[in-house]
């Protein structure tokens, strides 16, 4: 039982209860505004200047372990970056690599030739899947693309997904070579893997450009895990590149709007 005690009860704690519930009423009805009216925001991208008078973009990945975050998944991520609907010259996209492992490092370089053969493909037949693997496991028919009916198309497309099949083996096929690899412990490592003029390379075909990137680590030194990696990306970006505007994916997601870079 309860004892009732009408001249001994305190007076602090039942006001600091009471303005606290009208500082929170208050805030609810400040929020109740937003719900009346709901504001929703349209993009026009034909308003945008001709590709020449585009701004710059960085695209940064962070990648730390082959094993956790597999390199097929990693590079499909890339891919589908580099695959932007975005001027060639003003795209450019840097993969850290935080556990400076030889098999991300040599999947990264087995992704630019296969994007050699994917870039031609989906301009020629304007693709809006960019992810190879999304796009091999869905149906192209919902596209809308007339294109996708002949026998032309068919025909690359089954000479496309054998060199994407091509390019996974190759990437399991360095991962299977691979004992092991310290993450903690590494020497420093940046490498421009095409480095054409404007994004061009010696088949003619405008590809962005890609720059991996593997800082320094030790056991004895805070590396700050992945805002330090964002840090370096910045650093390292900003003598290559320097771009205004700066994109950052999760390696385990996918550009599944190739014209997101341009309603940004």
């Amino acid at each position: 039982m309860i004892k009732i005690r009408d001249k001994n009860t305190p007076f602090l704690p039942h006001a600091l209860v009471f303005f606290s519930e009208l500082i929170l009423s208050f805030l609810w009805l400040l929020s109740q505004a937003s719900q009346w009216k709901p504001i929703s925001r349209k993009v026009f991208p034909e308003r945008l200047p001709g590709n020449d008078k585009l701004p710059s973009i960085d695209v940064f990945i962070c990648t730390t372990n082959p094993i956790k975050e597999p390199s097929v998944d990693v590079m499909n991520t890339l891919i589908s970056a580099m695959a932007l609907d975005y001027p060639a010259d003003k795209l450019h996209v840097y993969l850290s690599d935080d556990g400076g492992s030889s098999v991300t490092f040599q999947a990264v370089k087995e992704a630019w030739k296969f994007l050699k053969w994917w870039i031609p493909f989906f301009r020629k037949y304007e693709v809006k899947t960019r992810c190879p693997m999304a796009y091999f496991l869905a149906d192209e028919s919902e596209d809308g693309n007339e294109k996708f009916s002949s026998t032309e198309f068919i025909a690359e497309k089954k000479k496309i997904e054998e060199k994407y099949e091509e390019f996974k083996c190759r990437i399991l096929r360095v991962i299977e070579n691979t004992s092991s690899f310290t993450s903690r412990d590494h020497d420093p490592l940046i490498q421009v893997i095409n480095d054409g003029i404007c994004g061009v390379d010696s088949d003619e075909t405008e590809i962005p450009l890609l720059v991996y990137v593997s800082r320094e680590k030790r056991p004895f030194h805070p590396h700050h895990f992945k805002a330090g990696a964002l840090n370096v990306l910045l650093r390292v970006s900003g003598l290559i590149s320097n771009s205004p505007y700066i994109l950052v994916l999760d390696c385990d997601m996918y550009c599944n709007d190739p014209t997101s870079a341009r309603q940004a």
